[in-house]
């Protein structure tokens, strides 16, 4: 090992101090991640990072995500370091407090210089695959003058071992992305003890057969970090990971590599002995001035490079540099309203009886031309998902132009990926598997709302209605689950038109991901057209006056059986109106009048059907109302069968109102 400078010695020292002091000031926290990384962490910002703290936004700049989530504490105190104005030196010192910007793990939009939310471990390294992979979509279309970044990645054992890593680690290696590149904090340590306890895996290997550039090093000694960051970045065609080799809580004298040192504080006398076996005489919270100048300097390395990409922005071609910005604002082109329009005028006047998941490919027909912005995909169910239209070319480690990504079985890093996608800016991501499959990634999705960023996900195979695959295929309990994610969007569409509604609102959703439920079974057209939206409000009197004292209240495929069921009252004399509701979110949060105006008053007889468990729904039901859908697991069988077994019918729906209308 080289012995490192003093420079670099003091400047890595500056994070195990702030990392130790805020931990042990919140009594709370990950201290052994930051210290150990420290070094690894300061080559990275000192050497090759590019950053702009005054410009935090600015386009071209390299991405750090600091997927072991945990050690937040080694990403604050790089941000209060090299100047990011909003991570002032009090924040670090409410570290985990009440409206803090240093939250307990990294938050995206809590503070600047924080690319994604992490601690759930493995997003980020899921994300990353995302971010590496629109930086290489876009610099593509613009060209390396515009778009030339990289995205760093601190992974620890968790990430590796949690099966997003792996999903994310060969998904990555198979498209190539070169501008990825995983430091892995290899200290041997997780939470219960030594790794050896629960893994034996050699991760080298692993990275190395999935087709990652794979590098080892001393984590500790600053020259070979360098060394092997400045090879990862010559190699072009595979993402690298660079193996550090660290000891968990790196100057601790008696915790030092051990688990000890991971999720909780050092104590008093631990954090002494540190400060003296590291040479460190400041007080909590003091930088010396030649260390802390030497940082802000860091800080300031890239406006030189910002000021030359500003220039050559400027020199842009006018109509690309128009796209650019658009798309890096993520706006939507007018075409893409016009479009829609045009779209729901022909269904309306041929009036098809399409799946909703067929509805949605004829939909993304006549987007995706129009919306350059859009990446789909699907996990290894493109046939099924239908997300693939025909100007799409497919993503592959040779074609940097692709725009459709086939992610395999990995349903996880998929969501994850699209994160990162939509964090990174410049593309809008949408990707597709079964509606039952969402258990498979929720966690991205569910990190998604808490991020509040625009990911479309495209779940067929809605209900009972996929038939014979049976019930391990057949969704019950997945919308009530998904409903529950404050900020998801979840729509239901009855039909061809509803359902280009539903893809309008969720390109439109800049801070809400969406999730689009589509049918396998063939649906009839219930809407007719008109330039509104009419799935904006979540909820429309479909058929029927408001005055009426029956509401019939359905999404999706049991649009047409409240409609069938309408019919069947009215040759009894009784007057009912259908309600569509393709989206409780929005409806939620219309104003009351209108709510009234669409559900009725509390008199009103409310009869709701959904292919689904019912949970929830007693929220729209009031006290004279029935739901008539799912109490059991499906079965295996055709889905015309299957409806009439569940009693999901126009008949059962038509009787449901009779009881209650007496």
């Amino acid at each position: 090992m080289t012995a490192p400078t003093a420079a670099h010695r003091d400047m890595a020292n500056a994070i195990r101090a702030l990392a130790m002091d805020a931990v042990q000031q919140a009594d709370s926290g990950h201290p052994g991640m930051p210290m150990g990384m420290a070094d690894v962490a300061t080559v990275l910002f000192t050497k090759f990072l590019k950053f702009d703290p005054t410009d935090p936004h600015w386009p071209d700049r390299d991405r750090f995500i600091l997927s072991a989530g945990h050690g937040s504490m080694l990403l604050y105190s790089l941000l209060h370091l090299t100047g990011y104005a909003d991570m002032t030196l009090e924040e670090l010192k409410h570290f985990r407090q009440l409206g803090s910007r240093t939250a307990g793990h990294p938050e995206y939009g809590h503070a600047s210089g924080i690319e994604t939310t992490t601690g759930p471990l493995g997003q980020g390294l899921g994300n990353s695959v995302g971010f590496a992979f629109a930086e290489r979509l876009l610099r593509q279309r613009f060209g390396a003058d515009i778009v030339d970044h990289f995205t760093y990645v601190i992974t620890g054992d968790g990430c590796q071992m949690e099966g997003i890593g792996q999903e994310a680690i060969t998904l990555a290696g198979h498209l190539g992305l070169g501008r990825l590149i995983v430091l892995y904090d290899d200290n041997g340590i997780s939470i219960d003890g030594p790794t050896s306890l629960s893994t034996s895996e050699d991760h080298r290997k692993r990275f190395a057969a999935a087709g990652w550039h794979v590098q080892s090093v001393d984590g500790l000694d600053p020259d070979a970090v360098t060394r092997a960051i400045r090879k990862a970045r010559k190699v072009t065609d595979k993402p690298s990971l660079i193996a550090c080799n660290t000891v968990i809580g790196f100057g601790a004298p008696t915790k030092a590599g051990t688990a000890a040192t991971h999720g909780s504080p050092l104590g008093a006398d631990e954090v002494a002995g540190a400060r003296k076996k590291l040479g460190w005489t400041a007080p909590p919270f003091e930088i010396p001035e030649p260390i802390f100048t030497a940082w802000r300097k860091i800080g300031t390395r890239g406006k030189s490079q910002r000021r030359k990409w500003l220039k050559r922005h400027a020199e842009m071609n006018t109509d690309d540099r128009a796209e650019f910005d658009r798309r890096l604002k993520g706006d939507l082109p007018a075409a893409v309203n016009d479009a829609v329009v045009a779209f729901k005028a022909k269904v309306a006047a041929e009036r098809p009886s399409w799946a909703t998941r067929k509805s949605s490919q004829e939909v993304l027909e006549v987007i995706n031309p129009v919306l350059p912005d859009t990446v789909g995909g699907s996990a290894d169910l493109t046939g099924s998902n239908n997300t693939k239209t025909a100007g799409l070319r497919l993503a592959t480690a040779q074609d940097a132009s692709g725009r459709y990504i086939h992610y395999g079985i990995r349903e996880h890093a998929m969501a994850a990926a699209m994160s990162g996608m939509a964090l990174h800016g410049g593309v809008i991501p949408y990707g597709g598997t079964f509606l039952v499959f969402t258990d498979y990634c929720r966690p991205s999705i569910r990190l998604a709302a808490l991020m509040g960023i625009r990911v479309i996900y495209v779940m067929t195979h809605d209900s009972i209605g996929l038939g014979e695959d049976g019930p391990t295929h057949q969704p019950i309990e997945h919308l009530a689950a998904l409903r529950a994610i404050p900020n998801l969007q979840v729509l239901r569409p009855a039909d061809t038109i509803e359902t280009a509604e539903c893809w309008q609102l969720a390109l439109e959703s800049k801070k809400t991901p969406s999730v689009i439920a589509l049918t396998r079974q063939n649906l009839p057209t219930v809407r007719t057209a008109g330039d509104s939206n009419l799935c904006t409000r979540g909820a429309y009197l479909l058929a029927g006056a408001s005055a009426a004292p029956i509401r019939l209240i359905a999404s999706g495929s049991e649009v047409h059986l409240a409609l069938a069921a309408r019919d069947l009252l009215a040759r009894d004399g009784l007057d009912a109106a259908v309600v569509s509701m393709p989206s409780w979110e929005l409806f939620a949060h219309q104003s009351d009048s209108y709510r009234h105006e669409v559900m009725g008053g509390d008199g009103t007889v409310r009869v709701a059907c959904e292919a689904a468990g019912g949970f929830g729904w007693e929220r729209w039901l009031g006290a004279k109302g029935e739901f008539v859908g799912m109490k059991t697991f499906g079965a295996s069988a055709k889905a015309s069968d299957l409806f009439k077994h569940f009693g999901i019918t126009a008949e059962a729906i038509a009787a449901a109102a009779r009881r209650l209308a007496q």
